[in-house]
């Protein structure tokens, strides 16, 4: 059985200590046939070529500042998967991939693995996303890790379809126009089956603009669209927005 493909709107990384509607619309991700391991592709791993975590044992990265002591001091204790790192380097060759042992797991992947597996027993293993690539070279080469889905590996994927730290308004979940205009279209393709035209997200103007300042959010979900199949069944959850300007819509992919 194929493992599912997840793509997660993980927002602050305050949700590793909150239960939610949203942790819970997380929790409920869990596959019926568990994972050897997990391939995550977090918006804050932004790097100058590819890499992927090697170690046996990643540290957990607290890749923010101001935030409560507890989550400073929060530990995901995840092993790692130096062969599957490996294996992975070798799929998306000719593609160099470096072998890193200087990075971990960062809060875009723990702040929602907690709450799939809070014990950290799966291994996890982290691909950067090279920002020298532009969203369709993204989408390709997702492709080239599809067959990890047969081999007991989840690919799951953390960002936001929408994400403007400086439109945030606190205590508001309203979604504005600029944001529908760019969530209505996208979702449309992804349904459809036309990720092309979603790694072309910039034709939507000043939509594309506002709603994706920054690549880095939008890009993990490219992996998710790039590493299914057309007999895949897609699936949403957490269709909600935070402080105007983020979106939690989150998506899966289940084998048919």
């Amino acid at each position: 059985m194929s493992l599912p493909l997840i793509f997660f709107g993980h927002g602050s990384p305050m949700n590793a200590l909150e239960s939610s509607s949203l942790t819970q619309g997380w929790a409920q991700q869990i596959p019926a046939k568990p994972p050897r391991a997990i391939l995550m592709i977090s918006a804050h791993w932004y790097t100058q070529g590819s890499a992927v975590t090697a170690q046996a044992a990643p540290a957990t990265v607290h890749d923010f500042f101001g935030f409560p002591p507890a989550l400073h001091q929060f530990n995901y204790p995840a092993p790692g998967d130096p062969a599957l790192a490996n294996q992975i380097a070798s799929l998306l060759a000719p593609q160099p991939v470096r072998l890193s042992t200087d990075w971990g797991l960062d809060h875009g992947a723990w702040s929602v693995l907690t709450h799939l597996y809070p014990d950290a027993s799966v291994p996890v293993v982290q691909l950067s996303l090279d920002a020298s690539l532009n969203p369709q070279q993204h989408l390709q080469l997702a492709s080239r890790l599809r067959p990890l889905r047969d081999e007991g590996v989840l690919i799951a994927a953390s960002g936001n379809l929408v994400h403007n730290l400086r439109l945030l308004r606190w205590h508001s979940e309203k979604v504005p126009d600029w944001a529908r205009d760019f969530l209505t279209p996208v979702r449309q393709w992804i349904e459809q089956g036309q990720f092309d035209q979603v790694a072309n997200y910039s034709q939507l103007g000043e939509a594309a603009r506002l709603s994706v300042p920054h690549p880095d959010h939008f890009l993990p979900l490219l992996y998710v669209l790039g590493a299914s199949t057309a007999a895949d069944k897609l699936s949403w959850f957490n269709d909600q927005f935070e402080h105007e300007a983020l979106s939690m819509l989150s998506l899966r992919f289940d084998a048919a």
